[in-house]
């Protein structure tokens, strides 16, 4: 939603880079080029108006000119102030003491209230609490066996007396709600309002006597955020009829200008709670500010990348793939266990949009396609069980067997099993080097040599004691009664347990033709 806002503003602040200082000039042409950006993504004239004054009264201060690099001054200043209109700081729902908790949607029909509903339940389960969902909409047609529908997916049970299509009181069921809930030990309530096409008397006299007759906790207000400026216009109206205490955004994942989502928090002055960007449950999480304007200026959400990646993988699985990594023994069942967890994660693409400088690579990432995932997933399924644990054993013959039995060509099945062996050989390297739990120094599993002619090999094997260091007749040595200088390193050597020698080229280094 965001893309055309960021490309203005990475390009109007890439422009200031590389330059020694800033003049009173260069500030104001690029606050009017950040006002144009601005303005042609749908943001309120208000809002820009105060964004604009902040940002250049604070680029035109000591804050700039006394810096090194005023160009990445100002980028902070445009990021810090983009911060402060989206809200400033994650708020969290505020819950009752004593539950349960009552959690009132409102919005306009088709904003996304009813998924949201499961979305929020869901995400809700994942913190610990025990969610029931209310069906207060009885004037929509099937709205009631929308919400249980949802409901199910996200494992959340559905509250729903009356059946709705015009029938039943919706007031009169948001208060019995509260006694099932205690009944059935439910923590937290969460009512799904009716909406209308339009702000008009009767829906905003129905949620402010739900409201009344619950004393809701929250009253989040439920936004698309494609429609423009008259979602600013219609969360005034519902501010001024009902009141809310939180914004939620919907449809995150559209190709709108995005204006709403940056006008709404400035305007009505209630904070953005959360944010839903896709169509399944999953694509739901609470609203970050911060990361919201380094999404924008392009600067990449790693820290949702880092939790996201938490919640799909295992732990214990990663530790142990990685001491695989670095003995050499990662398998093509770890490999698709790994796969599929990024999976869970959502579309690649999405993924390598958090990272930082992503927004340069637009074409390159508008490309990748996930069903390139899903024909590895279907190659390695279509292996045994010791095809995938020691890929050495493909042989011709099998090749062509887990290509019929997958659907793809041989050439895949080869591009795989070799591709395989050059990333596990390039992880193995980098775990040496880096020190992950279980890399050996010095790379890969030694060899076992061939035996040579007679007399030149290399002698017996010394035998082997607990712990692996050689066994000597009559017990280890003590060192300190040996002759003095016999347990030290010969001149010259001292440093080697220090480091190689300054200057030091391994590649001059000659080592022995091996025999043929």
């Amino acid at each position: 939603m965001f893309d055309t806002l960021s490309d203005r503003l990475t390009s109007v602040l890439q422009n200031l880079r590389g330059r020694g200082r800033l003049s009173e000039a260069d500030v104001d042409a690029t606050a009017r080029e950040i006002r144009i950006a601005l303005l042609e993504a749908d943001v309120a004239l208000p809002v820009v108006r105060t964004f604009i004054a902040a940002v250049k009264e604070r680029a035109k201060g000591a804050e700039v000119s006394g810096a090194l690099n005023p160009a990445q001054q100002v980028v902070k200043i445009v990021n810090e102030e983009l911060v402060k209109i989206l809200g400033g700081e994650t708020r969290r729902l505020n819950l009752a003491k004593n539950p349960p908790s009552v959690i009132m949607l409102a919005g306009l029909q088709g904003s996304g209230k009813t998924t949201l509903a499961g979305k929020l339940a869901r995400w809700l389960t994942t913190q610990g609490h025990t969610p029931l969902l209310v069906a207060c909409d009885l004037q929509r047609p099937n709205a009631v066996n929308q919400l249980q529908v949802v409901g199910e997916r996200a494992g959340v049970p559905t509250y729903a007396p009356e059946p709705g299509n015009g029938v039943g009181d919706p007031v009169d069921v948001a208060r019995r709600s509260i006694d099932e809930a205690k009944r059935a030990q439910h923590d937290i309530v969460i009512i799904d309002t009716a909406g209308r096409l339009g702000v008009d008397e009767e829906m905003m006299r129905q949620a402010a006597n739900i409201r009344e007759a619950t004393q809701p906790d929250e009253v989040l207000f439920v936004v698309d955020a494609m429609i423009g400026q008259d979602a600013v216009n219609t969360a005034e109206a519902f501010r001024d009829g009902v009141g809310f205490t939180g914004v939620v955004l919907t449809k995150l994942d559209g190709d709108a200008r995005g204006g709403a989502a940056l006008s709404v928090r400035e305007v009505t002055g209630q904070p953005i709670l959360f944010a839903s960007n896709g169509e399944k449950l999953e694509d739901f999480d609470a609203f970050h500010p911060d990361r919201m304007a380094s999404r924008i200026l392009g600067m990449g959400d790693v820290l949702t990348l880092i939790e996201q990646a938490e919640q799909v993988f295992d732990k214990d699985q990663a530790e142990a793939a990685a001491a695989k990594i670095g003995t050499g023994e990662l398998t093509l069942e770890d490999f698709l266990e790994q796969m599929l967890a990024v999976r869970k994660m959502g579309p690649i693409a999405n993924l390598l949009g958090m990272l930082p400088g992503a927004g340069q690579m637009k074409d390159q990432l508008a490309q990748v396609d996930d069903k390139h995932l899903d024909r590895l997933q279907a190659i390695i399924r279509g292996m045994t069980p010791a095809e995938r644990s020691d890929p050495k054993i493909i042989n011709a013959s099998r090749r062509a067997r887990i290509a019929r039995g997958s659907g793809v060509a041989i050439r895949e099945v080869n591009d795989l099993v070799n591709r395989f062996y050059e990333a596990r050989k390039m992880m193995q390297q980098m775990a040496g080097r880096f020190g992950f739990p279980g890399a050996a120094r010095g790379g890969s599993k030694s060899r076992k040599g061939k035996k040579g002619k007679k007399g030149k090999g290399r002698g017996p094997t010394p035998p082997k004691v607990r712990g692996g260091l050689p066994a000597f007749p009559g017990g280890m040595p003590d060192l300190s009664k040996m002759p003095p200088g016999l347990n030290e390193l010969p001149p010259g050597l001292s440093g080697l347990d220090q480091g190689l020698p300054p200057g030091f080229d391994p590649s001059k280094l000659k080592f022995p033709k091996k025999d043929k």
